[in-house]
């Protein structure tokens, strides 16, 4: 990377346009920026870093918030702009970066705030002209960092090297080198490899802890099916050998407990046979239980057959009576039938002849069929009448239905008249409606549109009165931090005056007699300086220091705050404008009201055109109703004279059909009925007769019976005669006397029951008492060996998942151990990393180690041959080892820590260090090669001969076709360094003077 032009415009202390030629400064190779304390030398390397990556380096940086960048010497309408020049990788490229710059408004008070703004260009060699590549301060961003191949941080400590911060890496502790180390080399890969295996090995001995608590669990679950007979580990989930003893522990119940399922196998088999031989002897006790009651029964049912002797002989002579009546039955069931059917007859023929006018009252079956048949030849005749009659209701139904038709018409013939009259006013007021509606509508769209621009400007205002309030009250604090950061700094300042002019006094207390003064070499030290009242030590210096550091950082944290919100408060301006917050929210409402309104109105356009629509078609059904009832109306006339004319005609019909009655359904009616009743009368009288002469044939046939059966009179036969059911009761006794005796003298007759009579009698309690004590004792020995089994089985199942667990959790706990080892050696707290380095520091210790070989070619001609920089792993006190920094003293040939170093020798080795570092990351970049450093400030430390060995090796750089700016006020360097850039302070703002080698 080379740079060629640098373009400064309000920037810093720089109030007006400036420019510096870096292709002029460099042609001597070395070139000198000086100035007086104050002036803006720093200013120029902030620019340059502004201008690659948009922020500046260091405790200066100001988040590229333009009204920390902006110069206070500018003129109002001049903007803060940074443009540089540089060729990286073969590229020539121009970068020109604007922050955000506060300026008055163009109409109106007050101020705006303009947007940052980012140029990037590249020069076509070919073309001759400059080519636009990008606005977007991302892409930008990205295209340079790229290029380069360096963080902001990596290139502020390789381009411009801050000699006070490698001063203070050389005295720092291993943590402040690794620090700074990881920001330029990046070795955060490293530091989430040490936290991953961390978190990786707590994964693994948290699913290892969670395996043993879960086999402990089994664990317990085998004590309780063991009856507590095992004995648990006392071990830990997690400690070695908890998954061992607890699998013996199971081994050893498991055999405990098949043991004890043998034990009450035997037990189980000796109840066994005790039950077996109770149960035999309850079983004879039973039987001859049973055959002592059975005989003792038998003799008991021959007691009482023999009462019942004389009994059982009636009831057999009764029985043979109605065997014998039996022949004699259908006869009297057929004389019975007879007389009934007769006695039926007569009572319906005296019913008929009760009916019958007196004339025919005594008349025989023919004269009554005959008169039946003249009234249904009279009832035939009436059938034309009933037609007619039929027929003429219907013509008055029909006249009722024209005239409820012609009152029903002139109903619609009146409503649509008075309908149809206000038919217009109706359409205007309804035609008005859906206009009306119209015109909301499109007033409530164009009032929409309005809306959210009017809420987004109301919002805006809220935010510009919110970001107004915070502006002054950061404004207030960035002042009040500005104040105490100039308080501190004076006071650092002048205990540094002090601490300089009594400077004599802190060596004088180092001299001894004998050994060199470190100033002038003497070993006499006739009258050395001493102390004086209010004497300033170099720890009140940096107090003063860090408390001027820290007030200075509060004061840039207010000004970055202050940018922030001074930004949101000009975008909330811009969007929202001037009008107060209160105005604005009384004109949304009144907005919002009127489209409130609008869309009230707009909502009836839909009911507005359908009730039109509705009223347009009902005015065509009326007329159309109004049509057809004329039409209906002319067509009555004639239906009415043609229903009268047929009403006319069928009147006298029915008048000469109905006779003396009412109607000819009347008349018809009592045809019916005296055509019915004597056809009835004739049915009755012939069916009576016809029933007598079968009664009289039954009596003849019901005496031959009775007599052939052997009974004086019919009636001794149906007195003899059973019904079914006492026929059956009869039967099922006689049978039951039979079965009775006959089961009886078969009892009586079993030999074994016989011989039970005459045993003992049988103690059937005893027995089932000494059975039941033996299925009981049984059933205890049962239950005690299931449970037995049940243990065994619930033992061999849990040690079979105590196992299984056991085997899953094997190569867990392989894999954690091995985590674990290795998390941590990374770590640095294993055993095996003898020397407690962690991984991260291992990578910065290799990266520390070729930053010492880099410096110490320099170092070695800066200190004529004397001094050597070293890495050393060993560690310091109780701390980790890896990132220490010797320095080899060949005159004593002795190694010793670099803090020893004097003022002049730490600059050379701080300037050697960060010539080493700025080689080392250059590589680790990707070889970018930069052409243009930066050397800030520490050459006032150096004598003359040691300042000419460092120009030396920087001049050296030239061979490497470099160009080397060196920043400083010391005079002497006016002399040596030809090319110069010197900052001029003044009043109203700092200016660039620049000479070139020539």
């Amino acid at each position: 990377m080379r740079l060629h032009r640098l373009d400064l415009t309000a920037f810093g202390p720089f109030g007006t346009a400036q420019s510096v030629d870096f292709d002029d400064l460099s042609g001597a190779g070395l070139f000198l920026l000086h100035g007086p304390t104050g002036a803006g030398k720093t200013s120029v390397l902030d620019a340059v870093c502004y201008a690659l990556y948009g922020s500046v380096p260091g405790a200066r940086q100001g988040g590229g918030q333009g009204m920390t960048l902006r110069s206070d010497h500018a003129a109002v309408g001049t903007r803060t702009e940074v443009r540089l020049e540089l060729t990286v990788a073969g590229r020539r490229l121009e970068v020109t970066r604007q922050p955000p710059w506060e300026r008055p408004k163009l109409r109106g008070t007050g101020t705006t705030v303009d947007k940052a703004q980012t140029w990037l260009r590249e020069y076509d060699a070919v073309a001759g002209s400059w080519k636009d590549l990008s606005r977007s301060h991302q892409e930008i961003g990205e295209e340079i960092t790229q290029l380069l191949g360096m963080s902001r941080e990596q290139f502020c400590q390789v381009v411009l090297l801050p000699q006070g911060d490698f001063a203070r890496f050389l005295r720092a502790d291993a943590e402040a080198r690794g620090k700074l180390l990881g920001r330029l080399f990046d070795t955060r890969r490293f530091a989430e490899v040490e936290k991953r295996l961390a978190e990786r090995r707590r994964t693994t001995e948290a699913r290892v802890r969670e395996g043993d608590a879960a086999l402990l669990a089994d664990a317990h679950r085998m004590q309780q099916a063991a009856g507590d007979a095992m004995e648990l580990p006392e071990l830990a989930p997690g400690e070695p050998g908890l998954a061992e003893a607890v699998l013996g522990a199971a081994a050893v119940a498991r055999g405990t407990a098949r043991e004890l399922l043998t034990v009450a196998d035997c037990r189980l088999t000796a109840r066994e046979s005790a039950q077996a031989a109770a149960d035999r002897d309850l079983a004879d006790t039973r039987e001859l239980d049973r055959l002592q009651r059975r005989f003792a029964e038998a003799r008991e049912r021959a007691a009482r057959l023999a009462e019942g002797d004389d009994a059982h002989r009636a009831a057999q002579r009764r029985m043979e009576r109605a065997r014998k009546a039996e022949a004699v039955a259908p006869a009297l069931d057929l004389r019975d039938a007879a007389e009934a059917e007769y006695e039926r007859a007569s009572a319906a023929r005296t019913h008929a002849r009760a009916r019958l006018p007196r004339d025919l009252a005594d008349a025989g079956a023919a004269g009554l069929s005959a008169a039946a048949r003249r009234a249904a030849e009279e009832l035939g005749g009436l059938e034309s009448a009933r037609r007619a009659e039929r027929r003429l209701a219907e013509l008055v139904q029909e006249q009722a239905g024209l005239d409820r038709q012609e009152r029903a018409d002139e109903d619609v013939l009146q409503e649509a008249e008075a309908w149809l009259a206000g038919w217009e006013a109706t359409r205007t007021g309804l035609q008005d409606r859906v206009e009306a509606a119209r015109q909301a509508t499109a007033r409530a769209d164009q009032l929409d549109g309005q809306r959210d621009p009017a809420r987004r400007r109301l919002d805006a205002a809220g935010r510009r009165d919110r970001f107004a309030t915070e502006a002054d009250e950061a404004q207030r604090q960035a002042l009040a931090a500005a104040e105490h950061a100039v308080g501190t700094r004076a006071h650092w300042l002048d205990l540094k005056e002090q601490r300089l002019n009594g400077i004599a006094a802190e060596l004088a207390a180092a001299l001894t007699d004998g050994a060199p003064c470190a100033v002038c070499g003497a070993t006499e030290h006739p009258a050395p300086a001493r102390r004086t009242a209010g004497h300033v030590d170099r720890e009140a210096e940096d107090r003063a220091l860090a408390d001027h550091q820290a007030a200075d950082e509060r004061r840039a944290r207010a000004e970055r705050r202050l940018g922030t919100v001074r930004e949101a408060l000009a975008a909330a301006t811009a969007e929202a404008g001037d009008t107060p917050t209160a105005r604005l929210a009384e004109e949304a409402g009144e907005l919002e009201e009127q489209y409130t309104r609008a869309r009230t109105a707009a909502s009836g356009l839909h009911a507005a055109q359908e009730e039109l629509r509705r009223a347009e078609h009902e005015r065509e059904q009326r007329v159309a109703a109004r049509q057809q009832a004329a039409v209906r109306s002319a067509s009555r006339v004639a239906a009415r004279d043609r229903l009268e004319r047929e009403r006319t005609t069928l009147e006298e019909e029915l008048t000469r059909a109905r006779g003396t009655a009412e109607s000819v359904g009347a008349r018809a009616a009592q045809l019916e009925r005296r055509a019915a009743l004597l056809t009835e009368a004739a049915d009755a009288v012939r069916a009576a007769d016809d029933t007598a002469g079968r009664l009289k044939d039954a009596d003849a046939r019901l005496a031959d019976a009775a007599f052939r059966a052997g009974f004086d009179t019919p009636r001794d036969a149906a007195a003899a005669l059973l019904d079914a059911a006492a026929h059956r009761e009869l039967q099922h006794r006689l049978d039951a006397r039979d079965t009775e005796e006959a089961a009886v003298r078969a009892l009586l007759a079993e030999s074994d029951a016989a011989d039970a009579a005459r045993r003992p009698p049988a103690d059937l309690a005893a027995a089932e008492t000494a059975a039941a004590d033996a299925g009981r004792r049984l059933r205890d020995a049962s239950s005690a060996r299931d449970a037995a089994a049940l243990r065994c089985a619930e033992l061999d199942r849990l040690s079979a998942h105590a196992t299984d667990a056991v085997r899953r959790l094997a190569p867990l706990r392989t894999e954690h151990a091995r985590v674990a080892r290795l998390a941590g050696l990374a770590a640095g707290t294993s055993a095996d990393n003898e020397r407690r380095m962690r991984l991260e520091s291992y990578v910065l210790a290799a990266r520390l180690e070729q930053v010492a070989a880099a410096a110490s070619a320099r170092l070695l001609r800066m200190s004529s041959g004397r001094y050597t920089l070293v890495h050393s792993d060993d560690r310091t006190g109780r701390g980790r080892s890896g990132l220490g920094l010797h320095v080899v003293d060949a005159w004593t040939g002795r190694e010793r820590d670099t803090a020893t170093l004097s003022g002049g020798e730490t600059f050379f080795a701080s300037l050697a260090l960060a010539l080493g570092l700025a080689d080392v990351v250059t590589d680790e970049a990707g070889g970018v090669r930069l052409d243009t450093l930066f050397i800030d400030e520490g050459f006032g430390s150096l004598d003359d001969q040691t300042l000419d060995e460092v120009l030396d090796v920087l001049d050296a750089l030239r061979e490497r076709d470099r160009s080397v700016g060196i920043v400083s006020h010391v005079a002497d360097l006016r002399r040596r360094i030809h090319a110069q850039l010197e900052v001029v302070k003044g009043r109203s703002g700092s200016v660039l003077r620049q000479r070139g080698a020539g």
